[in-house]
């Protein structure tokens, strides 16, 4: 077959999986918004008499507003998609850089920043739109223009710092070796491990305030939660989650000696002690049960895939044309391959989201069943029906859209496989 033809396949195989997989999306966040509308008006019967019906609205809102921008959002990025690669946009931005600044590392460097930076300016609005006006409309906001601004400049500066030696590591090994994909996965995967550790101390730090927990009955309880779970920390810390949010959380981060626990502020004013102590046993669940060193290494086995898969499209003419890029034999393509790839790559991988998703909602089910044998059964549920309260949402996903896009269960069944088919009851 010619490479004409085989560029043509390639072309509409990448429309048709575009159009599908934006097709798929849509029927999927329209979904939601029935099913959740549909059941607006009438709270659950195992959490009756426990979330208000006003509270059951509220979160019925929230989901549907978030779902309709996420439509919107899908619609935009899917035409931007379009605008990169078949409608010419990144031949044109190539052919302009190639103009101006030539074809070397610094030109394909810069190339890579160039189209990063317009991504971001491209997603900005729809972040402000989130931020202050749908978190805004609902009351979770507490971020300020100054700070999200600040907070904007500091990523892309960071962003920058960090992305632009590794990118520059791989633009020169696509140009040395033939063998370039294994060694630019070395060069990730040691990238990868290392943010682990740096991360929580140095990174972190520049966004947040993070202060060691005070002494008193949670710090106590976290304290012997540890002890008797055999799990080892760097610290307990307050992240003062509530200057951008009302929305609560608690996360583990780092690995090895850098380990520590993370409670958002707001989080201390939901929850009791006991509660707390049930919410960190669940996380410990996800270290006990070696989920995230699965992950971990699953993201490193797939990443390898990924390199070597584009390791053999990058030295395919019909990779470039059917993305709509016509190559440049007589100068590197090193950055056009990245992009294309970074673009085409997410487009397909819609399709197994739900594997990944259901593997998630596993991992739950085991870190909550954990938290059953080293805590309170009870504490854990009315801790997560504080947090489904408070942070709107809602308890009535449809099937469909939770097979899909999940990574948590469901209220309703966290709590059935807790062993408390009623909802406990939750404070006021």
């Amino acid at each position: 077959m010619s490479a004409s033809r085989i560029s043509l396949f390639c072309s509409l195989g990448f429309a048709a999986a575009l159009l599908l997989a934006t097709a798929l999306r849509l029927w999927l966040g329209l979904r939601q918004i029935r099913h959740v509308q549909r059941h607006r008006e009438r709270v659950p019967e195992a959490f009756a008499g426990v979330i208000g019906v006003e509270a059951h609205r509220k979160a019925a809102d929230y989901t549907g507003a978030r779902q309709l921008v996420g439509l919107w959002h899908t619609l935009f990025s899917a035409m931007v998609v379009l605008g990169w690669t078949l409608l010419g946009g990144l031949q044109w931005l190539a052919g302009l850089n190639s103009a101006l600044f030539g074809s070397g590392l610094g030109a394909q460097l810069l190339l890579l920043a160039e189209f990063a930076l317009i991504g971001t300016l491209l997603d900005l609005p729809w972040d402000l739109w989130r931020t202050f006006g749908l978190e805004s409309r609902f009351g979770f906001n507490r971020s300020t223009p100054a700070l999200f601004a600040a907070d904007q400049l500091k990523s892309l500066l960071l962003g920058a710092a960090l992305m632009a030696p590794l990118a520059l590591l791989v633009l020169w090994l696509m140009r040395i070796s033939e063998w370039w994909w294994l060694w630019a996965w070395a060069g990730f995967a040691g990238f990868s491990l290392a943010m682990m550790v740096i991360f929580p101390t140095w990174i972190a730090p520049l966004f947040n305030r993070f202060e060691p927990l005070p002494d008193g009955e949670v710090k106590t309880r976290a304290q012997e939660l540890m002890r008797r779970c055999g799990f080892a920390l760097q610290g307990l810390y307050v992240m003062d989650g509530s200057r951008r949010s009302a929305h609560a959380n608690a996360y583990f981060t780092g690995i090895g000696s850098a380990r520590r626990v993370v409670l958002f502020d707001t989080l201390l004013g939901q929850l009791d002690a006991l509660q707390i102590e049930a919410v960190l046993a669940h996380e410990v669940g996800h270290y006990k049960r070696r989920h995230i060193q699965q992950r971990l290494v699953l993201t490193l086995a797939m990443s390898l895939g990924g390199f070597a898969l584009l390791g053999w499209l990058a030295s395919r003419s019909w990779f470039y044309t059917g993305l709509g890029f016509q190559p440049d034999l007589l100068a590197g393509n090193a950055a056009a391959a990245l992009i294309l790839f970074s673009l085409a790559l997410p487009v397909f991988g819609v399709f197994v989201t739900p594997l990944g998703a259901g593997w998630s909602r596993r991992h739950e089910f085991e870190a909550d069943a954990y938290a059953a044998e080293h805590s309170d059964a009870r504490a854990l549920g009315n801790a997560l029906l504080r947090m489904y309260r408070d942070n709107a949402s809602t308890l009535t996903p449809d099937p469909w859209f939770v097979r899909f896009y999940y990574s948590h269960p469901p209220a309703l069944q966290r709590l059935a496989r807790l062993g408390l088919p009623a909802a406990p009851a939750v404070p006021a």
